[in-house]
């Protein structure tokens, strides 16, 4: 159940909504590369446009370091905006102060205005009350609708919720639902995918994942420092050399909680250099020499892997099992995807560099959810509370 009100519960007619949107997407040449978020983003802005608000959207825009520099500029935000909302987009060079306040003016029921980079100004990653209330004096209602950044306490997630009415977009409330479902109340079995690089990252969300999961595929380097600790020879993989003993821990309450761990232990794909170049072999996990980089789950592996998966009423996959950047390296991720997209059962994807894969392959549409944010999902599955949604009105 979601706690917070929403968009639903408020009339904005002919008021003025600063919406928070997560807009932390790629560019390329100077335009956006992966408009999921925007796409994502539509139906909140187009809910209140509907009930003839006047929307001011705020969003980072990579890691500027609270300095304008102009290489993150929201301008080609606003541009795809325009063509996924079909209407026309009023741009702001600036976040505060008297530029914006004039063009906040100018708005009118049913417009929009997206204003530059929050993290232009250093006082957004420092959640300071000031900046916060600078933004404040631009609206009536704040509408905190991006899931990528509510787990981090900023000026525009946290602080701004002490100066206006702040409630929950409608693509918040599905993330928050849908995710919650997923881990408290799944389907049986349930399948966790788990891959990316270091275990400190995701030690939580194992955790958890231990206590509901019938079967927990590990992947990815994270994979590695498990067959490290098993004792297999890794060769110049990358691995966590101090999280070994995390490793041990880990399958030992796996066995306690009679959760299975699937690991590459049949075979695994290795390569002699983190590059195009490098030629993809598919080798015994016992053959694996000092020189060999692990960088995919072999053939065999795969196999296994896809056994589980056809048993499986909800899966929940959070990172790559293999370097999805070299295209040899990719396999294993794109054959667990297509698998996976043609089953029936509920699968989730917790955003992140998973997402922009799922993306990337054509495949987004056909997993039950995927997620706009990669921390924040992992921190909603480990059970833990999100600063930007608890700042939010409660329903009661």
């Amino acid at each position: 159940m979601f706690n917070k009100k929403t968009v639903r519960d408020l009339d904005f007619t002919d008021k003025t909504v600063l919406l928070r949107a997560d807009y932390n997407v790629p560019l390329k040449d100077g335009d956006v590369a992966d408009d999921y978020r925007l796409l994502k983003s539509v139906p909140t802005i187009q809910y209140l446009l509907n009930q003839n608000a006047k929307v001011i959207v705020i969003s980072h825009l990579g890691r500027p370091g609270g300095e304008v520099n102009k290489e993150f500029t929201l301008e080609p935000v606003a541009e795809r905006l325009r063509e996924l909302l079909n209407r026309e987009i009023a741009f702001c060079s600036t976040t505060v102060g008297d530029g914006a306040k004039q063009a906040a003016k100018k708005l009118k029921p049913g417009e929009v205005l997206l204003l530059e980079n929050l993290r232009f100004h250093k006082e957004e990653k420092t959640n300071d009350v000031e900046f916060a209330k600078q933004l404040a004096e631009l609206a009536d209602y704040f509408v905190q609708d991006g899931f990528g950044v509510v787990h981090r306490a900023d000026a525009s997630t946290e602080a701004i919720t002490q100066f206006l009415p702040s409630v929950a977009g409608l693509l918040l409330e599905k993330e928050v639902l849908t995710i919650k479902k997923a881990i408290n109340e799944p389907a049986k079995p349930l399948v966790t995918i788990v891959g990316g690089a270091k275990i400190v990252d995701k030690i939580a969300v194992l955790d958890r994942f231990l206590k509901v999961s019938d079967t927990i595929v590990v992947g990815g380097a994270m994979a590695n420092t498990f067959l490290a600790a098993m004792g297999y020879e890794i060769g110049a993989s990358l691995y966590d050399a101090e999280d070994t003993d995390t490793a041990r821990e880990l399958m030992e309450h796996a066995d306690l909680s009679k959760t299975k761990l699937v690991l590459p232990i049949y075979d695994v794909a290795i390569g002699e250099s983190f590059d195009e170049e490098s030629e993809r072999h598919d080798i015994s996990v016992d053959d694996v020499g000092k020189t060999d980089m692990i960088m995919d789950f072999g053939e065999q592996t795969i196999h296994e892997v896809k056994k589980v998966l056809k048993e499986a009423k909800t899966i929940i996959w959070s990172g790559p099992v293999g370097v999805i950047e070299l295209e040899k390296f990719k396999k294993g991720s794109e054959e667990i995807a297509d698998f996976i997209a043609k089953r029936k059962a509920v699968s989730i994807i917790g955003g992140g560099d998973t997402a922009g894969f799922i993306h990337k392959i054509g495949l987004i549409d056909e997993f039950t959810h995927v997620s706009t944010g990669g921390g924040a999902s992992l921190e909603l599955m480990a059970g833990n509370d999100l600063p930007g949604v608890e700042a939010l009105m409660d329903k009661r």
